[in-house]
């Protein structure tokens, strides 16, 4: 029997897109991996003299707590270490699909402070409900973070990647997650260093720190608040008439939100309140400090969990496609204990404003204006550092394997 051209069109037809569904459910089952980046230089210029190791960076505790701790005041600065790398991939299996992120970048810190060298961002995997890895910590919200040229950004708020194991039993825009994460706190002996030897103290951490949080979402953005509980121990292991072995519980609690202004604006809010919890925000000094213990000569002084606070009150504006801006405020303040020296950071503040370009896409260039404030503990001492900055920020993604 002999068929109809029309007959013959439907059926190659239908065996094409039969063929391609076949293909297309083969890629979603086979394993992705996208590799994405950016190279970024920055150059520009700080009014007031700063800590060399962090030249380009806006830190209001990296400020001189004493005239001339740094020098003469005016410096330019050129720098490419915001440049970042990263490798993401998806693999389907009996259990779900398995989520690994490994990404790094050019900006050092501790011991490489100052430098330009590789430091790892995230090494993090996910399986169903459960995750473990270094990733954000579920304390912080990483979408308050304003859309900056300047690295560091605001001082006031969360911004901690910490090695952890995480359970999710919400996901999605609404979600909750349950965290236990590396513990780890600093201290300052203050004036009592003239009385104890501080190489002797040693900080113990029995268990690890606990953290939560719920993300209310919702067609006007989102709502989200999190908690730290977290024990912080030293032991003293001199020989001498003292001992000043101690422990105390840290603990806080973060707010934060998202608020769609129109289709152009959002707004980027975060307060957080807490004790013992300075290494978890951006910008912020030492967990513990101490204070007088009046009448016992073996045990002279007493170490407490600092409080802090913490403000983020961002806007992000899009002019058009290819302009955009941002400008905010942030503050950071400790409640300084008895023992710390006059001279202890107390407050920070940190402002700015941008105007950003992205005339080609992965290309966006912009020029930022801004200021940070830092205030002593009781000296009255103050500094002021003005700054501009101009960026270029060259992006890249690729990906390969299945089909998300």
């Amino acid at each position: 029997m002999k068929r109809s051209t029309a007959t013959i069109a439907w059926m190659t037809a239908a065996a094409l897109v039969a063929t391609f569904a076949a293909t297309a459910a083969r890629a979603a089952d086979q394993p992705r991996m996208d590799f994405y980046g950016y190279v970024m230089t920055d150059a520009g210029y700080n009014d007031k003299a700063i800590n060399p190791d962090w030249f380009d960076v806006q830190r209001p505790s990296r400020l001189p707590s004493i005239d001339n701790q740094y020098g003469k005041d005016g410096s330019t600065f050129f720098s490419s270490r915001q440049t970042r790398f990263g490798v993401k991939s998806w693999t389907p299996t009996d259990m779900g699909e398995l989520k690994t992120t490994f990404e790094f970048e050019l900006f050092g810190t501790g011991v490489d402070a100052g430098q330009t060298t590789f430091r790892l961002r995230h090494a993090y995997g996910e399986l169903g409900k459960w995750g473990a890895g270094q990733t954000w910590s579920p304390f912080m919200d990483i979408d308050v973070f304003p859309n900056t040229l300047e690295y560091w950004g605001p001082n006031g708020m969360v911004f901690f990647r910490n090695v952890q194991i995480r359970y999710m039993p919400i996901q999605g825009d609404t979600r909750m997650t349950i965290a236990l994460e590396r513990p780890g706190a600093s201290g300052d002996l203050g004036v009592s260093s003239d009385i104890v030897d501080g190489s002797q103290i040693k900080a113990r951490f029995p268990l690890p720190d606990l953290s939560a949080e719920y993300r209310m979402a919702k067609p006007w953005g989102y709502l989200e608040a999190a908690g730290m509980v977290r024990q912080i121990q030293w032991e003293d292991l001199s020989t001498g008439p003292t001992d000043i072995s101690g422990s105390v519980t840290g603990w806080g609690i973060n707010v934060s939100s998202n608020l769609k202004a129109g289709k152009a604006n959002v707004l980027r809010l975060q307060v957080v309140y807490g004790e013992g919890i300075e290494n978890y925000m951006n910008d912020a000094p030492v967990d513990v400090g101490t204070k007088p213990n009046p009448g016992d000569v073996k045990k002279p002084v007493e170490g407490v969990a600092l409080p802090v606070t913490g403000i983020v009150a961002f806007l992000d504006h899009t002019w058009s496609e290819k302009m955009s801006s941002s400008i905010g405020y942030s503050s950071c303040t400790i409640d300084n204990s008895e023992g710390q020296d006059k001279d202890a950071f107390k407050l920070g503040q940190y402002a700015l404003a941008n105007l950003l370009f992205t005339p080609a896409p992965k290309f966006m260039c912009g020029v930022e204006g801004g200021w940070i404030h830092r205030e002593n503990n009781s000296d009255g001492f103050k500094v002021d550092d003005y700054h501009v900055q101009v960026s270029a920020k060259y992006s890249f993604s690729f990906s390969t394997g299945g089909t998300q």
